[in-house]
Protein backbone atom coordinates (compact mmCIF):
# COMPACT_ATOMS: atom_id res chain seq x y z
CA UNK A 1 0.00 0.00 0.00
CA UNK A 2 1.32 3.78 -0.69
CA UNK A 3 1.83 5.91 2.13
CA UNK A 4 -0.52 9.01 2.13
CA UNK A 5 1.28 11.95 2.76
CA UNK A 6 -0.86 14.23 5.43
CA UNK A 7 0.12 18.22 6.45
CA UNK A 8 0.36 18.85 9.55
CA UNK A 9 0.57 22.11 11.76
CA UNK A 10 1.24 22.58 15.49
CA UNK A 11 -1.09 25.43 17.44
CA UNK A 12 0.93 26.43 20.54
CA UNK A 13 4.97 25.85 21.10
CA UNK A 14 5.02 24.90 24.53
CA UNK A 15 5.64 21.72 26.92
CA UNK A 16 3.43 19.61 24.79
CA UNK A 17 3.74 20.84 21.34
CA UNK A 18 7.59 20.07 21.60
CA UNK A 19 6.55 16.04 22.16
CA UNK A 20 3.89 16.21 19.89
CA UNK A 21 6.44 17.09 17.21
CA UNK A 22 8.86 14.18 18.38
CA UNK A 23 6.09 11.72 17.75
CA UNK A 24 5.36 12.80 14.87
CA UNK A 25 9.24 12.64 13.91
CA UNK A 26 8.29 8.67 14.41
CA UNK A 27 5.12 8.05 12.40
CA UNK A 28 6.21 5.47 10.17
CA UNK A 29 2.51 4.72 8.51
CA UNK A 30 2.10 7.53 6.64
CA UNK A 31 4.38 10.55 5.25
CA UNK A 32 4.03 13.51 7.31
CA UNK A 33 4.54 17.05 5.95
CA UNK A 34 4.73 19.57 9.13
CA UNK A 35 3.71 23.05 7.55
CA UNK A 36 4.59 24.93 10.43
CA UNK A 37 3.40 26.33 14.02
CA UNK A 38 1.08 28.87 15.10
CA UNK A 39 1.08 30.67 18.68
CA UNK A 40 0.14 33.89 20.32
CA UNK A 41 3.09 34.23 21.31
CA UNK A 42 5.00 35.15 18.64
CA UNK A 43 8.58 35.09 19.74
CA UNK A 44 8.20 31.30 20.99
CA UNK A 45 6.82 30.05 18.08
CA UNK A 46 9.62 31.86 16.17
CA UNK A 47 12.65 29.64 18.53
CA UNK A 48 10.28 26.40 18.01
CA UNK A 49 10.19 26.82 14.25
CA UNK A 50 13.72 27.80 14.08
CA UNK A 51 14.69 24.96 15.86
CA UNK A 52 12.74 22.60 13.54
CA UNK A 53 13.38 24.24 10.92
CA UNK A 54 9.69 24.39 9.77
CA UNK A 55 7.83 27.90 8.91
CA UNK A 56 5.87 30.14 11.22
CA UNK A 57 2.40 30.85 10.73
CA UNK A 58 1.18 34.48 12.02
CA UNK A 59 -2.15 33.58 12.60
CA UNK A 60 -4.46 30.41 12.75
CA UNK A 61 -6.62 30.89 9.89
CA UNK A 62 -3.31 31.10 7.47
CA UNK A 63 -1.81 27.36 9.27
CA UNK A 64 -5.15 26.03 8.52
CA UNK A 65 -4.91 27.02 5.13
CA UNK A 66 -2.26 24.74 4.55
CA UNK A 67 -2.79 21.37 6.75
CA UNK A 68 -5.09 18.33 6.67
CA UNK A 69 -4.67 18.12 10.51
CA UNK A 70 -4.00 20.90 13.09
CA UNK A 71 -1.83 19.61 16.69
CA UNK A 72 -4.38 21.50 19.45
CA UNK A 73 -0.99 22.39 22.46
CA UNK A 74 -2.42 25.24 23.63
CA UNK A 75 -3.79 25.63 27.11
CA UNK A 76 -6.69 24.31 27.96
CA UNK A 77 -8.82 27.76 28.05
CA UNK A 78 -7.91 27.41 24.21
CA UNK A 79 -8.61 24.17 23.07
CA UNK A 80 -12.75 24.49 22.21
CA UNK A 81 -11.99 27.88 19.72
CA UNK A 82 -8.91 26.08 18.24
CA UNK A 83 -10.82 22.79 17.82
CA UNK A 84 -13.78 24.24 16.21
CA UNK A 85 -12.17 26.37 14.01
CA UNK A 86 -10.30 23.60 12.69
CA UNK A 87 -13.78 21.55 12.41
CA UNK A 88 -15.16 24.55 10.51
CA UNK A 89 -12.70 24.24 7.88
CA UNK A 90 -13.33 20.43 7.94
CA UNK A 91 -9.94 19.87 9.69
CA UNK A 92 -9.13 17.40 11.69
CA UNK A 93 -8.17 18.17 15.55
CA UNK A 94 -5.76 16.75 17.98
CA UNK A 95 -6.92 17.81 21.02
CA UNK A 96 -4.24 17.61 24.26
CA UNK A 97 -6.04 16.43 27.80
CA UNK A 98 -8.09 17.55 29.13
CA UNK A 99 -10.57 17.90 26.12
CA UNK A 100 -11.83 21.45 27.54
CA UNK A 101 -12.74 22.87 30.53
CA UNK A 102 -13.93 25.78 33.00
CA UNK A 103 -11.90 28.24 33.11
CA UNK A 104 -13.96 30.13 35.24
CA UNK A 105 -16.47 33.36 35.34
CA UNK A 106 -13.92 36.39 33.92
CA UNK A 107 -13.94 38.12 36.71
CA UNK A 108 -10.88 39.35 39.20
CA UNK A 109 -12.77 37.67 42.23
CA UNK A 110 -12.79 34.10 40.82
CA UNK A 111 -11.37 31.64 42.97
CA UNK A 112 -11.78 27.85 42.55
CA UNK A 113 -11.74 27.05 46.41
CA UNK A 114 -15.00 28.92 46.50
CA UNK A 115 -17.15 29.16 43.49
CA UNK A 116 -20.16 26.97 43.21
CA UNK A 117 -18.71 23.44 41.46
CA UNK A 118 -22.08 22.79 39.24
CA UNK A 119 -21.30 26.31 37.22
CA UNK A 120 -17.88 24.20 36.15
CA UNK A 121 -19.98 20.96 35.51
CA UNK A 122 -22.36 22.98 33.25
CA UNK A 123 -19.83 25.26 31.31
CA UNK A 124 -17.94 22.44 31.13
CA UNK A 125 -20.29 20.15 29.31
CA UNK A 126 -21.83 23.08 27.05
CA UNK A 127 -18.42 23.60 25.64
CA UNK A 128 -18.12 19.72 25.08
CA UNK A 129 -21.14 19.96 22.97
CA UNK A 130 -20.02 22.45 21.12
CA UNK A 131 -17.06 20.61 20.05
CA UNK A 132 -19.31 18.03 19.53
CA UNK A 133 -21.72 19.85 17.73
CA UNK A 134 -18.67 21.10 15.61
CA UNK A 135 -17.37 17.37 14.40
CA UNK A 136 -21.00 16.07 13.57
CA UNK A 137 -21.04 19.18 11.15
CA UNK A 138 -17.59 18.75 10.08
CA UNK A 139 -15.86 15.93 7.46
CA UNK A 140 -12.66 16.66 9.91
CA UNK A 141 -12.65 14.54 13.54
CA UNK A 142 -11.37 15.31 17.04
CA UNK A 143 -8.25 12.85 18.17
CA UNK A 144 -8.49 12.45 22.35
CA UNK A 145 -4.75 12.89 22.98
CA UNK A 146 -4.92 11.08 25.90
CA UNK A 147 -1.27 9.10 25.66
CA UNK A 148 -2.33 6.25 28.72
CA UNK A 149 -4.77 4.65 25.94
CA UNK A 150 -2.22 3.96 23.46
CA UNK A 151 0.59 2.79 26.44
CA UNK A 152 1.67 -0.53 25.36
CA UNK A 153 0.13 -2.00 28.68
CA UNK A 154 -3.05 -0.60 28.06
CA UNK A 155 -3.25 -1.85 25.10
CA UNK A 156 -1.65 -5.22 25.83
CA UNK A 157 -4.61 -5.60 28.63
CA UNK A 158 -7.02 -4.29 25.88
CA UNK A 159 -6.14 -7.86 24.27
CA UNK A 160 -6.64 -9.68 27.19
CA UNK A 161 -10.29 -8.57 27.84
CA UNK A 162 -11.14 -9.03 23.87
CA UNK A 163 -9.69 -12.39 23.62
CA UNK A 164 -10.70 -13.94 27.02
CA UNK A 165 -14.45 -12.01 27.18
CA UNK A 166 -13.57 -10.65 30.86
CA UNK A 167 -15.44 -9.15 33.23
CA UNK A 168 -13.99 -6.26 34.86
CA UNK A 169 -14.99 -5.78 38.34
CA UNK A 170 -12.66 -3.58 39.85
CA UNK A 171 -9.75 -1.36 38.46
CA UNK A 172 -7.84 1.17 40.59
CA UNK A 173 -4.80 3.49 39.40
CA UNK A 174 -3.11 6.87 39.83
CA UNK A 175 -1.10 9.52 38.25
CA UNK A 176 1.16 11.44 41.13
CA UNK A 177 4.55 13.12 41.16
CA UNK A 178 5.95 16.06 43.34
CA UNK A 179 4.39 19.20 41.10
CA UNK A 180 3.53 20.16 37.82
CA UNK A 181 6.28 22.75 35.84
CA UNK A 182 3.68 24.73 34.37
CA UNK A 183 3.53 27.99 36.29
CA UNK A 184 -0.24 28.44 35.32
CA UNK A 185 -0.86 25.22 36.74
CA UNK A 186 -1.29 26.61 39.83
CA UNK A 187 -4.84 28.87 38.82
CA UNK A 188 -7.88 27.14 37.79
CA UNK A 189 -8.76 29.86 35.39
CA UNK A 190 -5.66 28.33 33.05
CA UNK A 191 -6.03 24.93 34.05
CA UNK A 192 -9.83 24.56 34.40
CA UNK A 193 -9.26 22.24 37.68
CA UNK A 194 -7.00 21.12 39.74
CA UNK A 195 -5.03 17.87 40.20
CA UNK A 196 -7.84 15.91 39.97
CA UNK A 197 -8.24 17.00 35.73
CA UNK A 198 -4.65 17.78 35.43
CA UNK A 199 -3.49 14.04 36.37
CA UNK A 200 -6.92 12.57 37.04
CA UNK A 201 -7.93 12.69 33.55
CA UNK A 202 -4.87 9.89 32.81
CA UNK A 203 -5.94 6.83 34.68
CA UNK A 204 -9.24 7.78 34.42
CA UNK A 205 -9.45 7.86 30.88
CA UNK A 206 -7.95 4.43 30.78
CA UNK A 207 -10.26 3.18 32.81
CA UNK A 208 -13.12 4.46 30.89
CA UNK A 209 -11.48 2.99 27.69
CA UNK A 210 -11.24 -0.42 29.15
CA UNK A 211 -14.70 -0.55 30.05
CA UNK A 212 -15.99 0.72 26.63
CA UNK A 213 -13.57 -2.25 24.97
CA UNK A 214 -15.06 -4.98 27.56
CA UNK A 215 -18.54 -3.84 26.17
CA UNK A 216 -17.88 -4.02 22.75
CA UNK A 217 -16.29 -7.09 22.51
CA UNK A 218 -18.99 -8.92 24.53
CA UNK A 219 -22.26 -6.91 23.82
CA UNK A 220 -21.27 -4.73 21.30
CA UNK A 221 -22.07 -1.05 22.89
CA UNK A 222 -19.92 0.46 25.42
CA UNK A 223 -20.13 0.28 29.10
CA UNK A 224 -20.44 3.91 30.34
CA UNK A 225 -19.68 5.79 33.68
CA UNK A 226 -22.81 5.95 35.50
CA UNK A 227 -22.04 7.57 38.95
CA UNK A 228 -19.09 8.94 40.90
CA UNK A 229 -17.70 10.15 44.49
CA UNK A 230 -15.04 12.29 45.13
CA UNK A 231 -12.63 13.84 47.71
CA UNK A 232 -10.25 16.84 47.01
CA UNK A 233 -7.86 18.21 49.16
CA UNK A 234 -5.04 21.06 49.00
CA UNK A 235 -2.42 19.76 51.26
CA UNK A 236 0.44 21.79 50.28
CA UNK A 237 -1.52 24.99 51.31
CA UNK A 238 -2.44 23.90 54.62
CA UNK A 239 -1.15 26.10 57.75
CA UNK A 240 0.74 23.30 58.82
CA UNK A 241 2.33 21.67 55.89
CA UNK A 242 6.07 21.41 56.68
CA UNK A 243 7.90 22.49 53.50
CA UNK A 244 10.85 20.75 53.32
CA UNK A 245 11.19 21.82 49.31
CA UNK A 246 10.96 18.55 47.57
CA UNK A 247 7.38 19.44 46.36
CA UNK A 248 5.72 22.13 44.80
CA UNK A 249 3.07 24.31 46.87
CA UNK A 250 2.62 27.78 45.28
CA UNK A 251 -0.82 26.68 44.14
CA UNK A 252 -3.06 29.58 44.34
CA UNK A 253 -6.49 27.80 44.16
CA UNK A 254 -6.15 24.40 43.21
CA UNK A 255 -6.57 20.55 44.68
CA UNK A 256 -3.34 18.75 44.83
CA UNK A 257 -4.42 15.38 46.31
CA UNK A 258 -8.04 13.58 44.61
CA UNK A 259 -9.80 10.36 44.59
CA UNK A 260 -12.52 9.35 42.14
CA UNK A 261 -15.05 6.56 42.46
CA UNK A 262 -16.88 5.82 39.91
CA UNK A 263 -19.57 2.78 39.21
CA UNK A 264 -20.43 2.04 35.90
CA UNK A 265 -23.40 1.20 34.21
CA UNK A 266 -22.89 -2.23 34.93
CA UNK A 267 -22.23 -1.57 38.69
CA UNK A 268 -18.63 -2.36 38.31
CA UNK A 269 -16.05 -0.01 39.78
CA UNK A 270 -12.92 1.92 39.28
CA UNK A 271 -11.15 3.91 42.04
CA UNK A 272 -8.58 6.70 40.76
CA UNK A 273 -6.30 8.79 42.38
CA UNK A 274 -4.00 11.41 41.03
CA UNK A 275 -1.65 13.87 43.48
CA UNK A 276 0.96 16.26 43.41
CA UNK A 277 2.74 15.58 46.72
CA UNK A 278 4.40 12.03 45.53
CA UNK A 279 8.19 11.49 45.35
CA UNK A 280 10.46 9.71 43.29
CA UNK A 281 9.67 10.33 40.41
CA UNK A 282 6.08 9.93 38.46
CA UNK A 283 4.14 7.31 39.80
CA UNK A 284 1.98 6.03 36.91
CA UNK A 285 -0.28 2.52 36.93
CA UNK A 286 -3.43 0.68 36.65
CA UNK A 287 -4.84 -2.13 38.30
CA UNK A 288 -7.95 -4.22 36.38
CA UNK A 289 -9.44 -7.15 38.97
CA UNK A 290 -11.56 -8.93 36.49
CA UNK A 291 -13.01 -12.56 36.57
CA UNK A 292 -10.74 -14.48 35.12
CA UNK A 293 -7.83 -12.54 34.96
CA UNK A 294 -5.57 -9.58 37.12
CA UNK A 295 -3.22 -7.09 35.76
CA UNK A 296 -0.89 -4.75 37.00
CA UNK A 297 -0.25 -2.25 34.22
CA UNK A 298 3.46 0.04 35.11
CA UNK A 299 3.39 2.92 33.60
CA UNK A 300 5.85 4.55 35.24
CA UNK A 301 8.38 3.81 37.16
CA UNK A 302 8.62 0.54 35.57
CA UNK A 303 11.78 -2.24 35.68
CA UNK A 304 13.10 -2.40 32.18
CA UNK A 305 15.85 -1.05 32.87
CA UNK A 306 17.53 0.05 36.56
CA UNK A 307 20.54 1.71 37.21
CA UNK A 308 22.60 2.49 40.05
CA UNK A 309 24.60 5.57 40.68
CA UNK A 310 26.70 6.61 43.66
CA UNK A 311 27.36 9.47 42.86
CA UNK A 312 25.30 12.38 41.83
CA UNK A 313 27.21 14.41 39.52
CA UNK A 314 28.35 11.24 37.17
CA UNK A 315 24.76 11.55 35.69
CA UNK A 316 24.55 15.60 35.25
CA UNK A 317 24.32 15.47 31.93
CA UNK A 318 21.65 12.40 31.45
CA UNK A 319 18.47 12.28 31.55
CA UNK A 320 16.70 9.86 33.69
CA UNK A 321 13.23 9.77 34.30
CA UNK A 322 10.74 12.67 34.54
CA UNK A 323 10.38 14.29 37.98
CA UNK A 324 12.71 12.40 39.58
CA UNK A 325 14.30 14.37 42.85
CA UNK A 326 18.04 12.77 42.32
CA UNK A 327 19.68 10.57 40.09
CA UNK A 328 22.23 8.95 43.07
CA UNK A 329 21.19 5.51 43.68
CA UNK A 330 19.19 3.44 42.46
CA UNK A 331 16.73 4.43 39.63
CA UNK A 332 14.65 3.10 36.86
CA UNK A 333 15.11 4.61 33.84
CA UNK A 334 13.06 3.72 31.36
CA UNK A 335 14.94 2.88 27.86
CA UNK A 336 12.82 4.93 26.24
CA UNK A 337 10.27 6.83 28.11
CA UNK A 338 7.71 8.28 25.62
CA UNK A 339 7.09 4.74 24.09
CA UNK A 340 6.24 3.30 27.55
CA UNK A 341 4.00 5.97 28.00
CA UNK A 342 2.03 5.85 24.54
CA UNK A 343 3.04 9.14 22.56
CA UNK A 344 4.52 8.20 19.99
CA UNK A 345 2.14 5.32 19.46
CA UNK A 346 -1.32 7.39 20.02
CA UNK A 347 0.54 9.74 17.01
CA UNK A 348 0.90 6.81 14.96
CA UNK A 349 -2.64 6.07 15.00
CA UNK A 350 -3.81 9.34 14.67
CA UNK A 351 -2.54 9.50 11.53
CA UNK A 352 -3.63 6.04 9.80
CA UNK A 353 -7.12 6.67 10.93
CA UNK A 354 -6.61 10.21 9.04
CA UNK A 355 -4.65 8.52 6.26
CA UNK A 356 -6.82 5.31 6.11
CA UNK A 357 -9.62 5.14 7.97
CA UNK A 358 -8.35 2.83 10.50
CA UNK A 359 -10.63 2.14 13.84
CA UNK A 360 -9.60 4.99 16.29
CA UNK A 361 -9.56 3.89 19.93
CA UNK A 362 -9.63 7.77 21.51
CA UNK A 363 -12.30 9.14 20.07
CA UNK A 364 -14.22 12.72 21.00
CA UNK A 365 -17.06 10.60 22.90
CA UNK A 366 -14.29 8.66 25.32
CA UNK A 367 -13.22 12.58 25.64
CA UNK A 368 -16.36 13.83 26.53
CA UNK A 369 -16.96 10.99 29.00
CA UNK A 370 -13.81 12.08 30.36
CA UNK A 371 -14.86 15.72 31.03
CA UNK A 372 -18.03 14.72 32.36
CA UNK A 373 -17.21 12.18 35.28
CA UNK A 374 -14.46 14.45 36.38
CA UNK A 375 -16.98 18.16 36.77
CA UNK A 376 -19.40 15.93 38.42
CA UNK A 377 -16.50 14.32 41.02
CA UNK A 378 -15.69 18.17 41.32
CA UNK A 379 -19.21 18.47 42.45
CA UNK A 380 -19.42 15.33 44.24
CA UNK A 381 -15.91 16.58 46.88
CA UNK A 382 -17.97 19.95 47.18
CA UNK A 383 -20.74 17.96 48.65
CA UNK A 384 -17.92 15.76 50.66
CA UNK A 385 -18.19 12.63 48.98
CA UNK A 386 -22.06 12.21 48.09
CA UNK A 387 -22.42 10.02 45.09
CA UNK A 388 -23.11 12.37 41.82
CA UNK A 389 -24.65 10.83 38.19
CA UNK A 390 -22.71 11.57 35.31
CA UNK A 391 -23.89 12.24 32.07
CA UNK A 392 -21.90 9.87 29.48
CA UNK A 393 -22.05 10.47 26.01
Amino acid sequence: MKKQTVRAGIVGAGFSARFHYEGLRRVYGTDVEVKGVYALDMDQARQYAAEREIQTFDSLDALLEEVDVVHVCVLVAGHEEVAVAALKRDKHAIVEKPLTGYLGDGSDSFHGDTFPKEDALLHGLASVERMLEAEQASKGRIFYAENWVYAPAIQREREVIEKTGAQILWMHGEEAHSGSHNPTYAYWKYSGGGVMIGKGCHPLTAALYLKRVEGRARNGKPIRPKTVSARTQALTRMDNFRDEGHIRRDYYDIDDWSMMHVIFEDNTLATVFASDIILGGIHNWLEVAANNHRTICNINPNTAMQVYNPKESNFDDIYTVEKIETKQGWTNIPPDEDWFTGYPQEIEAFYRTIAYDEPLESDSRLAADTISTIYSAYVSAERKGAEVSVRAF
